[in-house]
Formats: structure tokens, sequence, C-alpha cells
């Protein structure tokens, strides 16, 4: 089964959470560590988290990945 992977980013904030929990109850698996960083630019952390799903269909770089 092919997977699919994506990056979510977000402010260091709940908004970030919501956003992986989201991606989390739609199937999606964590993949490794959330990163955490300082933006200088707007004075503020930034979070990451990688993660992944096996999918039906054949991947395609048109797919919106969120919607899957």
């Amino acid at each position: 089964m092919p997977l699919i992977y994506r990056l979510l980013t977000e402010d260091d904030t709940s908004a970030f959470c919501h956003k992986v929990s989201l991606a989390l109850s739609k199937g999606w698996v964590l993949h490794g560590a959330p990163s955490i960083a300082f933006d200088p630019t707007r004075g503020i952390m930034r979070c990451a988290q990688a993660v992944t799903k096996e999918i039906e269909a054949d991947y395609h770089p048109d797919m919106k990945l969120g919607e899957q």
C-alpha cells in the first residue's frame, strides 16, 4: 500500500496540538519526534511534526494530502 507523508507546522500554541490531533483522528500516524525552533523574525516558537498514512489509491503529486 502506498505511504504518504505530511509535515505539520504551526506556532507553539494549542493550535499545533489540535492540528496534530485532527490528523491522528483521520488515520495519520506520527513519524519521528516533534521539532521546535525559534523564529527570530516573528519572535515566536514554531513546532513541526511529521505524519504518514497508508492509502489505497496510487500517490500523485496533485493530491491534497490533508484530505486523505
